[in-house]
């Protein structure tokens, strides 16, 4: 086991990249759009990027990145701080991976429902 002090710096890094992450995403949706652009054509997806394969791509992209985003938390974790035995790690991935194959028809229709209110 890590002493407490090493703990609590590895959960205050992880927190702030995470934060920091988040930042510049925020950042990124408020820069400036480039001056041949009016807000509405910002915003209007492209041709390419409409109907079911691109809701499809989108959702199935949002499980898979955050599958991969929780199961680096969880090997962080599981390396880093607890080491506990190998069994968890197992059951988290499988476990992780059941759960997102369960709630992503769920997770699609929600978003097929907000892109249709949108409209």
């Amino acid at each position: 086991m890590l002493p407490v002090h090493l703990n609590i710096t590895v959960m205050v890094t992880g927190y702030l990249l995470v934060m920091g992450y988040l930042g510049l995403g925020l950042l990124t949706l408020r820069r400036r759009p480039a001056k041949s652009w009016t807000p509405a054509q910002r915003l209007t997806p492209a041709p390419d990027r409409r109907g079911w394969p691109a809701l499809v791509r989108q959702v199935v992209g949002t499980a898979i990145g955050g599958y991969l985003v929780l199961m680096a938390v969880v090997v962080g974790w599981y390396q880093g701080i607890s080491r506990l035995g190998g069994g968890f790690l197992m059951s988290a991935v499988t476990g992780t991976a059941l759960l997102t194959g369960v709630t992503l028809p769920l997770f699609f229709l929600a978003s097929w429902v907000t892109s249709r209110r949108r409209r």
